[in-house]
């Protein structure tokens, strides 16, 4: 089977060779979007990326060159028109649970990190000052820490954190009571989610319930000091209510691995120009905030589960089948 990937990176070329080598593949770096969407063209399938715009106008593109099966290569799938492929009578698919591990190990990392004041004391390493001052920090195991949507990378968030021993509390629209018991977490409403936890850390889906989930009126209702951490989709927290939190002292440290206006900066080299984007400049800027480029679900065993899953499920389209991961 023909088939054009979009948005391919460095990092993840030689997992598509390796497993899509039993398919010819037409790998464009690029993301997908109007203006490339013919380059396609032969192919039977195209597996996309967020980084690509997957809109109506697209997809009629696609559909006309003979598109019949449309993956994303990632869990979340805001960036495609699901309603408009199935109207135009494509199948479309995400990889989901590609690694559980590789995101709540990287949320963990964060709350490590600006928990015992990492990035300063690394700086103060780098101009040779070795003096403790202003590096005093706290013990996840002595901390409150909310848990913002529990999927199954929140579920492997729980379950370190309880190895930490930290007190856990739960917000999410379906409950597991068994994950409740086990790890000895609380759900609770967000609200109180928000005033008694410590750190909160986000792993919800972007849609039109979470758009802005975290906004002014949350975050006042947060602790003074509170750590703020968001993995998921950057939509999900209003930016420019962040920074007002920032500056307020409200807000006392960040971790982002996503931004909410990330499209077209995140996965691209741009250190020979300007960013010209104020709010992330001054994200970047504070010493306050930690940022990955949508970095955490990059590891070897992500990436591989990632990959085959893709292709496996082309190949069980093309027997019939009708995998689980079928939207």
């Amino acid at each position: 089977m023909k088939v054009t990937i979009y948005s391919v990176k460095d990092f993840e070329r030689p997992f598509l060779q390796d497993y899509g080598k039993d398919h010819d593949l037409h790998l464009i770096p690029e993301p997908l979007c109007n203006e490339n969407a013919d380059q396609s063209e032969g192919s039977k399938a195209v597996i996309t990326f967020p980084t690509d715009t997957v809109s109506d106008q697209v997809i009629d593109q696609l559909k006309s060159q003979g598109i019949d099966y449309l993956i994303s290569r990632s869990a979340g799938v805001d960036h495609i028109e699901i309603d408009h492929a199935h109207e135009q009578g494509m199948k479309v698919a995400n990889t989901p649970e590609y690694s559980n591990s590789a995101i709540a190990e990287h949320a963990i990392a964060m709350m490590l990190l600006l928990n015992r004041n990492l990035i300063k004391a690394n700086k103060k390493i780098d101009r040779h000052d070795f003096r403790l001052k202003g590096l005093v920090g706290k013990e996840l195991s002595k901390q409150t820490v909310g848990i913002v949507g529990v999927g199954s990378i929140g579920s492997k968030v729980t379950e370190i954190l309880n190895g930490f021993g930290s007190e856990i509390l739960l917000y999410d629209v379906v409950k597991n009571e068994e994950l409740e018991k086990k790890y000895n977490a609380r759900y609770v409403e967000l609200e109180e989610l928000c005033r008694n936890s410590d750190i909160i850390t986000i792993h919800a889906p972007l849609n039109d319930k979470t758009k802005h989930l975290i906004d002014r009126e949350k975050i006042e209702r947060m602790k003074n000091g509170v750590v703020l951490l968001n993995l998921s989709r950057g939509g999900i927290v209003k930016t420019e209510d962040l920074i007002e939190a920032l500056k307020s002292g409200k807000v006392g440290k960040a971790g982002l691995d996503v931004y909410e206006n990330e499209k077209g900066l995140f996965f691209f080299d741009h250190s020979d120009e300007p960013i010209n984007d104020e709010m992330f400049t001054y994200l970047e800027s504070n010493e306050n905030v930690f940022i990955t480029a949508h970095q955490a679900f990059t590891t070897e065993t992500a990436l591989t589960r990632m990959t085959k899953m893709a292709f496996e499920t082309l190949e069980k389209w093309e027997d019939g089948e009708e995998p689980e991961n079928t939207l």
